[in-house]
């Protein structure tokens, strides 16, 4: 009896080493996820048009000053690349060179986008000379090339329009939009004032042009429903929007998928979540919307800071015609 119970613990540790060290070359892992987008009566000019979208990082590095994650990326070919949150680890954090290093290394950033996540350092501060001034770490990205999306910003292919909108910023209804920002840290995430110019996205021809929208957090179904049944919001009339701020799940059962997401509109606070609502891509009142599991893991319990059975990833998005 003792030898068995020596051998099954023998198996036992066996496969929990084997568990551990999968674990830890999984995390370091970085795979490419492509994911087409169909688009009825796309113009051609559009067809394949390509995002190459990078979230949550959470200050992860790939190598020394993120060599291979650079190196992915710089083996893909794409229109934008859209940042959409999360390069820090909290929103204290001052530990910038693993963003910085790896947009550094990106070549293409001729349209390099960034809407921030909870966990990155604030985009304004106030101050009683400037009322609204960039954070150092806005700055320090801008100059770098990859720019804060605070309004629209709008790509052309030919006679077509590709528009870029932050979404939390322009849901809002400029009719009944109040500006009086109030912080007890005197930080803010966006400046109120760039709301005065979101009409103009009003003007884009559907039968033209594409609008898609950069937000942190992925637009649940409850929330859509509430955003546009209340006259204080307007959603608009979105071909896509970009999210991120799931990753996945972090943790995933092999066949079953994630434990749990940090989602407070779901049931059970994002435990057991609906699987086909924690990546990838799908629509929901002719809304679509992709959801990039990302990079790095939260460490919201610092001894779980770390993913299983679920890969790194950065995420290659193509509008296509109708097939």
């Amino acid at each position: 009896m003792k030898k068995i119970i020596t051998n099954r613990l023998m198996i036992v540790s066996i496969v929990f080493i084997i568990l551990i060290l999968y674990i830890i070359i999984d995390n370091n892992r970085i795979k490419i996820v492509k994911q087409e987008v169909i688009i009825d009566n796309l113009p051609e000019e559009i067809d394949r048009f390509t995002i190459l979208q990078i979230t949550d990082l959470h200050e992860k590095e790939f190598g020394k000053n993120q060599d291979r994650l650079i190196e992915k990326i710089n083996s893909l070919s794409y229109d934008v690349i859209v940042f959409t949150g999360d390069m820090l680890k909290s929103s204290n954090s001052t530990n910038y060179p693993p963003f910085y290093k790896l947009i550094e290394g990106i070549k293409d950033k001729d349209n390099a986008l960034f809407v921030p996540g909870n966990t990155d350092r604030y985009s304004y501060y106030l101050d009683s000379a400037v009322p609204y001034t960039k954070s150092d770490f806005i700055i320090g990205m801008e100059r770098r090339g990859v720019m804060l999306l605070e309004s629209i910003y709008t790509v052309e292919k030919g006679i077509n329009k590709v528009y870029f909108t932050n979404f939390e910023f322009l849901i809002q209804n400029t009719k009944s939009l109040k500006t009086d920002i109030s912080s007890s840290d005197n930080f803010i995430n966006q400046q109120p004032l760039q709301y005065e110019i979101s009409p103009s996205i009003d003007n884009a021809n559907p039968d033209k042009d594409i609008l898609i929208g950069l937000t942190h957090y992925p637009a649940v179904d409850a929330r859509l429903d509430y955003l546009l049944e209340d006259s204080q919001y307007k959603v608009r009339d979105y071909d896509l929007i970009l999210a991120g701020h799931y990753h996945g799940g972090q943790f995933r059962i092999p066949f079953l998928g994630a434990i749990f997401i940090p989602e407070g509109m779901y049931p059970r606070g994002g435990l057991l979540p609906p699987q086909d609502r924690v990546k990838g891509l799908w629509e929901y009142r002719g809304i679509k919307q992709y959801v990039s599991a990302g990079l790095g893991s939260s460490d919201a319990i610092p001894f779980l800071n770390f993913r299983v059975f679920n890969t790194p990833e950065i995420n290659l998005i193509t509008f296509r015609r109708e097939k």
